[in-house]
């Protein structure tokens, strides 16, 4: 009977290099990476804007550099894609330079996840969709991860580990709670137009309205069909529903019960401490205003014409 005989053969590499070498090989570098070899993270959460501080960042960089490098991983096709440093790129471009110090790691997909969330969750102004986004993909990837580790649980895909779930594990090494992270993953099935007005809680555009996120949580269980009938009477009716008026919303939706008539005559209901509002139908006044006027706009146009028109009558009335 013959025996197959296995031998351990070194690889070539090893027969021209030496250990020293090989070792030094395997260090992380910061190298120079031309920026338009560095491609953005499938489905960033964090949005990266132009605004005023990311001005400031881009003359921070053309004066100094960047000083902080960016953490990036080979892609299999060429090229690099970025984990860490998506403000720095733009930064580096708005300061006319062609690259970029980067660490190359190579990194799973899954182990890229959770690094850039992490590496983007201790900034101070954080959107709650870019934190709803966040904690959902960081999440899904510990599941994938605990459920590759059957030394650590036997549990189906990890979902337990010492007694705890994936969703607590995350808070402990994050910002919110486990019951504040729950909520925010909750406004992923918000449609856009409401995730943007959650959005603007934090923005504070005064053209835009705002949802707080406890009514928004409870909005997000409402099917994509109502949130669109929920957003186009929040435009006709101008307020947005309290956490109580949401809560409503839910139940009635649950129930089979939610349409365009009962949204309306819910957001019509008076809120505790509401300010008494004067309303105009906007087909008296749509003359005087372009098409797709926000309706601030429209109010600040005409208190300022008020205001001018009572300044006349008192120089009339002083001469």
């Amino acid at each position: 009977m013959s025996r197959e005989l296995k031998l351990n053969l070194p690889h070539v590499d090893e027969l021209f290099t030496t250990q020293e070498q090989r070792d030094d090989a395997k260090l992380e570098r910061v190298i120079d990476v031309p920026l338009h070899e560095i491609s953005d993270f499938p489905n960033h959460p964090f949005k990266v804007r132009r605004d005023e501080e990311m001005l400031e960042m881009a003359e921070s960089v053309k004066q100094y550099g960047v000083l902080v490098p960016g953490l990036v991983r080979p892609k299999d096709g060429g090229g690099y894609e970025m984990v860490a440093g998506h403000r720095r790129k733009m930064a580096s471009g708005l300061a006319e330079r062609d690259t970029m110090p980067c660490i190359v790691r190579n990194l799973s997909d899954d182990e890229a996840t959770i690094i850039m969330v992490d590496s983007n969750l201790q900034r101070e102004k954080i959107l709650p969709s870019e934190k709803a986004f966040a904690y959902k993909m960081k999440l899904d990837a510990m599941k994938r991860q605990q459920g590759e580790r059957t030394d650590l649980t036997s549990a189906p895909l990890g979902q337990r580990l010492d007694g705890k779930t994936s969703r607590e594990l995350l808070s402990e090494k994050s910002p919110d709670s486990h019951s504040q992270i729950q909520r925010y993953i909750c406004l992923t099935n918000l449609t856009p137009q409401l995730l943007d007005m959650v959005d603007n809680s934090v923005i504070r555009d005064k053209n835009i309205q705002q949802i707080a996120l406890r009514p928004a949580v409870e909005l997000s269980y409402l099917p994509p069909e109502q949130q669109q009938a929920l957003y186009e009477a929040i435009e006709l009716e101008e307020c947005t529903p309290s956490h109580v008026q949401a809560m409503k919303m839910r139940k009635f939706a649950e129930a089979g019960q939610l349409n365009e008539g009962v949204i309306s005559s819910i957001l019509q209901e008076e809120k505790p401490n509401q300010v008494e509002q004067f309303k105009m139908p906007r087909d008296k006044i749509s003359r005087f205003f372009p098409e797709g006027t926000p309706p601030q706009k429209i109010e600040d146009t005409i208190v300022k014409a008020l205001e001018q028109l009572r300044q006349r009558e008192r120089n009339r009335d002083a001469r």
